[in-house]
């Protein structure tokens, strides 16, 4: 499995007191180095996005308003929403490890068909032209829009963060190449995410949100899995699965009320995978969105990455 990291992630600071902090992979970076298998992940190239490809899925003007925070060496875009000295750089990281992921996973010659990305700022609220809900580009879209462009036909997002992909829903609204697809609490933060909303034009019935009631739990999210989930992608039939792989969902997050186990990560990785398989070849990149707890979220990001580098073998 590939496995992208760099401590340029840390010197993103959205704040004192921000929940999207560098401890957080602070921790899934130390519990992740403590596990037998990860000296066997094989790391990617560094690589920063350039205005053209982040063009893919954001407006020029996006970029240079963020520039423009950038040159005066941060500063705030919303409440919840701001740029340090160091953030625009690692944004630029964030989305080229998941171009560089496509890259990898996309040769026919290729060892490794997983790739896990431990990315910092995270990036499914993030609209075409709007940095916000922490992040500020879309890393997940952008990638969709690369892989279309190198000639895959077909990919899946799915999107298992607690709080719905705005950005992510927007992009591939009217799309029937990406279907995109989302379990979340609802209603929270940021509003979007009903049942009804279910693409435009060509993208109608692309889009597949499955809002989930506070305080669900594992057997409420296990049977919307099995039920609803898994016999859309099955009948899509992706070509390549991408993750916004956020943890926020789990008990002891401070964020929101679902009540998700650590343990069911690993399941819904496991029969996720085991269902798209036929597929896509086992092609599958995570994407790391949100989570905030730091040790609930660094122990769910090893049963994860776990099954997913159990299963690339």
């Amino acid at each position: 499995m590939y496995f992208f990291y760099d401590d340029l992630f840390l010197e993103h600071n959205p704040g004192a007191g921000h929940p999207e902090n560098a401890g957080r992979l602070v921790a899934i970076m130390g519990r992740l180095q403590s596990q037998s298998w990860f000296g066997q992940l094989r790391g990617l190239s560094v690589r920063l996005a350039v205005d053209s490809e982040i063009k893919l899925n954001h407006s020029s003007q996006l970029i240079q308003a963020l520039e423009q925070i950038n040159k005066r060496g941060g500063g705030g875009i919303d409440s919840d929403t701001s740029l340090s000295a160091e953030s625009l750089a690692a944004a630029r990281l964030a989305a080229g490890a998941g171009l560089e992921a496509c890259d990898r996973i996309l040769q026919p010659q290729s060892d490794f068909r997983k790739a896990l990305l431990l990315l910092r700022p995270p990036g499914h609220h993030a609209r075409y032209d709007q940095a916000m809900g922490f992040y500020l580009f879309n890393n997940v879209a952008i990638a969709a829009r690369y892989l279309l462009q190198s000639g895959i036909e077909r990919a899946a997002i799915l999107d298992w963060d607690v709080h719905h992909g705005n950005g992510t829903a927007e992009s591939f609204y009217e799309s029937d190449q990406i279907l995109y697809a989302s379990l979340h609490q609802y209603p929270a933060y940021p509003g979007t995410g009903a049942e009804s909303e279910r693409g435009r034009g060509q993208g109608l019935g692309f889009t597949l949100n499955i809002p989930m009631d506070a305080w669900s739990t594992d057997q409420h999210y296990k049977q919307a899995v099995l039920t609803r989930l898994l016999p859309r992608l099955i009948e899509f039939q992706p070509q390549v699965l991408l993750l916004s792989a956020g943890f926020d969902a789990h008990s002891r997050d401070p964020l929101a009320d679902i009540q998700l186990s650590t343990g069911f990560y690993e399941w819904v990785t496991r029969v996720v995978e085991e269902a798209v398989t036929p597929f896509t070849g086992g092609r599958t990149i995570s994407f790391l969105e949100g989570g905030y707890h730091h040790q609930s979220l660094a122990e769910c990001v090893t049963e994860h990455a776990a099954c997913l580098h159990a299963m690339d073998k």
